[in-house]
């Protein structure tokens, strides 16, 4: 299991974890499944689904309390973030994901300011918030999960081609980093109930 892997029964608390991999790898699941032990342990769960996309019915299946599940659908990068660090100086939340980096699109260029690029106006904003939100949650001991989506690299001839978004600020800042993957599907008869699904972890200092 995932425990024996990061040797500390799970997820750190105090701590910025992220989950990245390829699309349908089952991030949002294995978060949703750490959501559902947090609150069955009596914690108190907060989800902030930038990409709009959570499925309640599906999060009840896999044992989250959907009732009792802080759920916020933010318009913007800095909105989220703020939120996030609202969340974590409360001191009332234990655990807070973010779903996902992809999808923390900065004001600016939702209001279409152009001038600086999407990924130099992300990786500023992510840094900025990373720096502050890291002393937040060391006092909180709040466990904060940011969902990453894998990128390719554009011409990399040599070496890993893929990289996360969001810059470079959270790979710094996350003292655990989970690559998780779908490495096949889990068959009955012809009917696909499940997926086998692999998860390296990548860092945990």
């Amino acid at each position: 299991g995932l425990d024996i892997a990061l040797g500390i029964g799970g997820l750190p608390r105090g701590r910025i974890v992220e989950i990245y991999g390829p699309e349908s790898s089952g991030k949002t699941t294995l978060t949703l499944h750490v959501i559902a032990e947090a609150q069955k342990a009596g914690g108190t769960a907060a989800f902030i689904d930038a990409e709009h996309a959570l499925d309640p019915t599906y999060a009840a299946k896999l044992g989250v309390d959907v009732e009792n599940l802080y759920i916020s659908q933010p318009d913007n990068g800095e909105q989220a973030l703020e939120i996030t660090d609202t969340l974590v100086r409360s001191g009332a939340i234990d655990i807070v994901v973010v779903d996902s980096v992809a999808a923390l699109t900065p004001k600016a260029e939702i209001e279409g300011e152009m001038g600086d690029s999407h990924m130099g106006l992300q990786a500023r904003l992510m840094s900025q918030a990373l720096r502050k939100l890291t002393a937040n949650i060391q006092k909180s001991n709040t466990l904060v999960i940011f969902i990453n989506q894998i990128r390719m690299k554009i011409g990399v001839m040599f070496g890993n081609p893929e990289t996360t978004t969001g810059g470079n600020a959270l790979k710094f800042y996350s003292s655990v980093r989970l690559d998780i993957r779908r490495t096949g599907a889990v068959k009955k008869g012809d009917e696909v109930i499940g997926a086998d699904t692999r998860v390296r972890v990548v860092k945990n200092k």
